[in-house]
């Protein structure tokens, strides 16, 4: 079986202007196995049909050169270099399955060789098409203040450190720097994965490809464009996904050593009776006999349907797996860590509490924080105006909204100055009641802001990520499943990290993460040892551009299908279709349970395979029986591996931790 983690992306792909992804019919290993298949399927036809012998033989002799050429030709150069692999020796089988008539057969094998060389290729050129285009996160031209007070265009590349970069409102920010004018509300989200917009202003440091808020910044830039944290991502995807492309399904490790054996042994099969006196016609006959009922046809269909069938029954339950070899490595993950915004949690702030002070109500307080918040485009007045529209508050129309970045908004509401704002903006309220809440309800975890009547502080506002529904239940089911505890991984503060971790039922707490921080959290744990003294096996769930890096460097990555960026949905192993936690569990088990069928699979493989080889060597095998058992043998690891197609084996509840 041809690999389907190694092989380089097409040298001849073309991309067209402007194009973000590859088009599958631009890439040639889609183009050949999508002509093999359909010669293979019209053949298939005239065979049935009774069409006459020429016509079905000439259209799978056909798919037998579109569809075979490439991986005969990679088997030459392979034993140019004096190795042998696997694509050589199943030509020579489907060429040697032509040669005594068997041609369905054959074509058959060219057939799946061509789409799993396809497939391959698709995902190698994703892989490309989406590293590439995070380089779009960061913007193309940057705005220079020069020494004389002008502003003039340049190229985002053209940045050196010392330059000063004006960003207006709502652009990305173009370098990496210091604040060194302005103050604004970043948010960092691609970057850090805080969920809430991060307060800036002079002196403080910001990065390339996050969204300025509302205010106008002077940006001293303090790092070259190729050492940004953007251009780090970049080489990080790329060098984990060339590490992580050396890993192969179990089978294709013996392939080297079971393509000599067959060789060698058709070989002296071949010549050891004709030097003892035999006749040409009967060794050739023995010879061919062998090469059939010893190759891999069975033990390919042995490995790949199961798996193949495993990933259709995850498809159709929300989880997308994209390799057999990611559906194979499921099984043996003992460690899964988590992203927090976007992940564990909904990555949208709402309103947890409402603390009110003096003689107001809760739903005073809501109808007056509401009618300022109502003109704010920032996450905290979404989430107040939200919740109180649930709770059925009739919001009045406010006058003279102001915004002022990093600190807060203020309106004039029923002639009265509304204000809602962060904490430490609130410097003559630093020993009030209302400062004293705030740093309570901060210390748990929440977001919080004060809301002002007329300069007098009226409320306290919580708020907090939504945890999702099911996250508790899907790590208690997952550490039960993989025997270890699970991990929460985050760019977001220790203090909200933790909070969220104790809804979600997570000890293991590793905040403040940049994306390479990530990564080096994943390596660190994959450098850890099981009970049983082997690396632990690491699954990381994620969704955003900061989370590709590890994604790329765990055993597997899992990214959810709805928020996901490009980046993260391309570089992860499987998707989350739904966004269901919840199927995690299932899908480790039915990888597991894939297994057991492989390697039943193969035991039965390897039994026809030794007793044919044993009848044809010892005594002599009849050319019809030998096909025939082969055949058999291939019919009943598939139909075995099948199986798996059932909806009875996905088990979203209550699944068992036996590997």
């Amino acid at each position: 079986m041809t690999s389907t983690s190694t092989a380089p992306a097409p040298a001849d792909v073309r991309h067209p202007a402007g194009a973000s992804r590859t088009r599958l019919v631009d890439i040639t290993e889609v183009r050949w196995a999508l002509t093999a298949t359909a010669l293979f399927a019209l053949g298939l036809l005239a065979q049935l049909i009774d069409a006459p012998t020429w016509t079905y033989w000439a259209l799978y002799l056909a798919c037998y050169a579109t569809g075979g050429w490439e991986p005969a030709l990679e088997g030459l150069r392979a034993l140019r270099d004096r190795t042998l692999d696997v694509d050589l020796l199943m030509i020579v089988a489907a060429l040697g399955a032509a040669a005594i008539g068997q041609i369905f057969d054959g074509a058959l094998l060219i057939v799946i060789f061509a789409t799993s060389g396809a497939l391959e290729a698709v995902l190698t050129r994703r892989t490309a098409d989406s590293i590439r285009s995070l380089l779009d996160l960061a913007p193309e031209t940057a705005t220079v203040l020069d020494t004389s007070g002008h502003e003039r265009t340049v190229d985002a590349s053209d940045l050196r450190p010392g330059d000063i970069v004006t960003v207006r409102p709502g652009e990305r920010i173009s370098g990496e720097g210091t604040i060194v004018d302005g103050a604004s509300d970043i948010d960092q989200a691609s970057i850090t994965g805080e969920s809430v917009p991060v307060s800036k202003s002079v002196g403080d440091e910001v990065f390339a490809g996050t969204i300025n808020g509302t205010g106008a910044l002077r940006i001293r830039i303090d790092v070259d464009p190729s050492d940004t944290i953007i251009a780090r991502i970049v080489t990080m995807v790329e060098h984990a996904s060339e590490t992580k492309a050396e890993k192969q399904l179990f089978i294709e490790k013996v392939e080297q050593y079971y393509s000599k054996t067959v060789v060698l042994c058709t070989a002296a099969i071949f010549a050891l009776p004709m030097m003892l006196g035999n006749d040409l016609e009967s060794s050739l006959l023995r010879a061919m006999t062998f090469m059939i009922v010893a190759s891999p046809c069975a033990v390919v269909l042995a490995t790949m349907p199961p798996l193949l069938a495993a990933m259709a029954t995850a498809g159709r339950n929300g989880v997308l797996v994209k390799s057999a070899v990611a559906m194979e490595q499921l099984r043996s993950i003992d460690t899964v860590a988590f992203d927090k915004t976007g992940t564990l949690t909904e990555g949208t702030p709402r309103v947890e509490r409402i603390d009110a002070l003096g003689e107001f109500t809760e739903h005073e307080v809501l109808r007056l924080a509401a009618a300022a918040e109502n003109g704010s485009e920032h996450p905290v007045g979404t989430a107040v105006v939200e919740f109180a529209k649930a709770r059925g508050v009739s919001i009045p129309t406010a006058t003279h909204f102001d915004s002022t970045p990093g600190m807060g908004i203020s309106a004039t509401v029923d002639g009265h100055i509304v204000t809602v704002t962060k904490p430490a903006a609130a410097q003559h309220d630093l020993h009030s009641s209302a400062a004293r809440t705030a740093a309570h309800r901060e210390a748990e975890g929440m977001t919080a802001v004060i809301v002002h009547l007329d300069e007098e502080p009226i409320a306290v506002i919580g708020l907090v990520d939504t945890v999702r529904a099911e996250a508790d239940a899907t790590v208690e089911g997952l550490e039960r499943l993989v025997g270890t505890r699970a991990v929460l991984l985050t760019g977001d503060n220790d203090r909200v990290a933790r909070a969220v971790a104790a809804r979600a039922g997570i000890t293991d707490v590793r905040a403040g993460l940049l994306p390479q921080d990530k990564a080096e959290a994943v390596t660190r744990l994959q450098n850890e040892r099981t009970d049983g003294g082997t690396p632990r096996r690491v699954l990381l769930v994620g969704d955003g551009v900061n989370d590709a890096p590890a994604m790329a460097t765990a055993d597997i990555g899992v990214a959810m299908g709805r928020r996901g960026s490009d980046l993260a949905l391309d570089t992860a192993d499987a998707v989350l279709i739904r966004d269901d936690l919840g199927a995690l569990a299932s899908v480790i088990a039915l990888s597991r349970r894939a297994h057991r069928i492989v390697v039943a699979n193969l035991v039965i493989a390897a039994t026809f395979i030794v007793v044919l080889v044993a009848w044809d060597l010892i005594g002599t095998l009849p050319l019809p029986i030998g096909v025939a058992g082969h055949e058999s043998s291939t019919v009943i690891v598939a139909l075995n591996g099948m199986r798996l197609l059932s909806s009875r084996v996905w088990r979203q509840k209550a699944i068992r931790s036996a590997p």
